[in-house]
């Protein structure tokens, strides 16, 4: 799913060069990702932050920069 996106993307993009693409695919990915995870470990970050395999300050920050606390 995400590889046809990209190979859309890439395919409307035409003869301009790609910019900032694994920025704009982690901004798309990343939210729901984190909204699963943060489901699957029933709201316990710390148990969240090992599924994900980073630290939980780092969860939670992101969690912060996508609205999810």
């Amino acid at each position: 799913m995400v590889k046809q996106s990209l190979e859309k993307y890439f395919k409307d993009l035409g003869e301009q060069p790609p910019s900032n693409v694994y920025d704009m695919v982690i901004s798309t990915v990343e939210k729901p990702v984190l909204e699963a995870v943060i489901a699957r470990a029933e709201g316990n970050q710390s148990h969240a932050a090992e599924m994900l395999g980073i630290n939980r300050n780092t969860l939670r920050k992101k969690l912060q920069q996508h609205g999810l606390l």
